[in-house]
């Protein structure tokens, strides 16, 4: 899950209206036709600033079909040029969203060379999504040009320019130059290794085991594969089914586990509840035959060991984006050998199992792309998670690189300390099986026909898993957009409770209470239309982990005394075990 992680300090996405929204943002399209986890995983493969180029193919389409509207091109030109003369005279009233940091200096409006400066930007970005929109392409060219011009228009922005950017001038004024020596050092040392985008923490911000992934525990079970935590109890007594915590094959698991305060696990863990952690081993080239199977199997290898460990025939599962892709799919196995009954109820957190203009591989790569991406990885063994990174910082480049661009290049400033932005960075590859298989059931939506995937020799059919579901995802989620998740609902065969958290992919998660600004949404029912759902939905004020401990509450039967060990196994490191430490 290295996802476009959220900085506090970045402009919040917001869910765009329909028609045109503020002057240079692109207007309203599909909602759910923005990012994908198939799209990053090819893009890691092939490189992300491939995106800045369009297909031969699709720009010819593009220019083909502007040149048959000769009488809207001039009309667009001509409202661009009126536009720029307004500007020239200084009669402009473009000015950018109240949410758009880039030109939130006074000196952007009250120079009145920056004003022209960010107005021309403002109106020429504005030109080009209308174009882009009167093409009337189909929706995968649009796609394409869409990505394509939101990147070029992001990077040509005159807040990224150190000689017209005011926070860089007043830098070196206030500091005698020493900024932008300072600049200069932090962009060779980004741009000499990989991710190869600008820092957005520090590298020594944090210490894992100690100020991050801290809830007391111990690995009680290990494998070539992943580790298991086990978590202590903090409350005399606890729930009898205990709770298995399925994290992604992408980044680590202790997103789940961040600072005190703002860890999932130990939530959990005070309300009663039996938790333990899947640990991912990082794989390197030794292990590039690991796949959906490898990491299904892991799983139920891991059910087997908290049976033992706590005596229970049955568990929950709670998993996390491609975690819970593995995990529906173990389950469906589970139904179609009739042991379904091991699992009391499922849990998917910002989950794709739906890909129907969920992702955009089909859209931004054609069937060379994806050829060349799965062959990259397998000739290494593995996708780095460098490359991943660099990828997921393109996704949202005014947030993810030209936002720390300005403050750690053209400021010379650091970063600023944030525990979701240091786990983003501390990153790990995929095997390269993982990463062809991962693609093949996006690319063929394989989990929405039952008997086209498989797992462990089984035809994976969702609607068998009649199991209560508990979905989650985020409103301004630009990886799996929430449309998407919620179509989850509809493929598995169980009652679903569906929730609908503010924020982004990462920021929906870690979502503690105590914050007055959170709230989710959430509705009595699950119908077909996500839209439909949405209009029915009430907002409640506070984070969704209250609400999921008592849904869960209610299926994990009674409660018992709090065990004092992990039963038959034995505990062989304390938490955070020594997997999330492999580099």
């Amino acid at each position: 899950m290295a996802q476009p992680a959220t900085d506090p300090t970045a402009k919040k996405p917001e869910p765009r209206p329909a028609g045109p929204g503020r002057p240079g943002d692109p207007p309203a399209e599909a909602a759910e036709a923005a990012m994908g986890l198939d799209m990053v995983l090819v893009d890691a493969a092939r490189g992300p600033l491939r995106r800045l180029v369009p297909p031969a193919g699709t720009a010819l389409r593009f220019g083909t079909a502007l040149a048959r509207k000769p009488g809207v091109l001039a009309r667009r030109s001509g409202e661009l040029a009126r536009e720029l003369g307004r500007i020239t005279v200084g009669r402009s009233e473009l000015a950018p969203g109240k949410k758009d940091k880039r030109f939130a200096d006074p000196a952007w409006t009250g120079n009145p060379l920056l004003r022209r400066a960010m107005q021309t930007h403002l109106a020429t970005a504005r030109t080009a999504w209308e174009l882009i929109e009167d093409a009337d392409l189909d929706w995968q060219d649009d796609e394409r040009i869409r990505f394509t011009a939101t990147n070029l228009v992001d990077a040509l922005a005159p807040s990224n320019l150190p000689v017209v950017n005011p926070l860089s001038l007043k830098a070196a004024i206030d500091t005698g130059g020493r900024s932008a020596v300072e600049g200069v050092r932090r962009m060779v040392r980004d741009l000499v290794t990989p991710p190869r985008v600008p820092s957005m923490v520090e590298p020594d911000a944090f210490t894992v085991g100690e100020d991050l992934a801290t809830t007391p525990g111990a690995v009680v079970f290990r494998t070539p594969v992943f580790e298991l935590i086990r978590y202590a109890p903090t409350t005399e007594t606890v729930r009898e089914v205990p709770l298995l915590m399925v994290p992604p094959t992408i980044n680590k698991y202790y997103i789940a586990d961040l600072a005190p305060g703002r860890s999932i696990v130990e939530h959990y863990v005070g309300s009663g509840q039996q938790v333990f952690m899947m640990s991912w081993r990082n794989p390197d080239e030794r292990h590039a035959n690991w796949g959906l199977d490898t990491y299904g199997q892991a799983i139920l290898d891991a059910m087997d060991a908290v049976e033992r460990a706590t005596g229970s025939a049955t568990v929950s599962l709670q998993a996390f984006c491609s975690g819970g892709i593995i995990a529906s799919m173990v389950l469906a196995h589970l139904a179609a050998t009739g042991r379904l009954d091991r699992v009391a109820a499922l849990s998917l957190a910002v989950t794709v199992l739906d890909w129907a203009r969920a992702g955009t591989v089909t859209a931004l790569m054609d069937e060379e792309a994806v050829h060349e991406a799965t062959e990259r990885s397998r000739k290494k063994g593995y996708l780095d998670g460098a490359q991943l990174a660099e990828v997921f910082a393109w996704l949202r480049p005014n947030d993810l690189v030209w936002n720390y661009w300005v403050n750690n290049y053209l400021q010379g400033k650091p970063p600023p300390n944030f525990d979701i932005l240091f786990w983003n960075a501390d990153t790990t590859r995929m095997s390269a099986a993982l990463h062809r298989d991962f693609i093949e059931v996006a690319l063929g939506n394989a989990l929405t026909e039952p008997g086209k995937a498989t797992m462990l020799g089984t035809p994976v059919d969702l609607s068998t898993v009649t199991v209560d579901s508990y979905v989650t995802a985020g409103i301004a989620d630009h990886l799996c957009p929430w449309q998407a998740c919620y179509r989850s609902t509809q493929l598995l065969g169980g009652d679903s409770r569906f929730i609908l958290s503010t924020s982004g992919h990462i920021a929906s998660l870690v979502n503690p209470p105590g914050n007055p600004k959170s709230t989710f949404q959430v509705a009595g029912d699950t119908p077909a239309d996500p839209e439909q759902w949405l209009r029915g939905a009430e907002t409640v004020q506070g984070s969704w982990w209250p609400d999921f401990t008592t849904w869960l509450g209610e299926r994990s039967g009674a409660e018992v005394p709090a065990p004092a060990g992990a039963g038959e196994l034995e505990e062989l490191a304390p938490a955070p075990g020594t997997y999330v430490f492999d580099t």
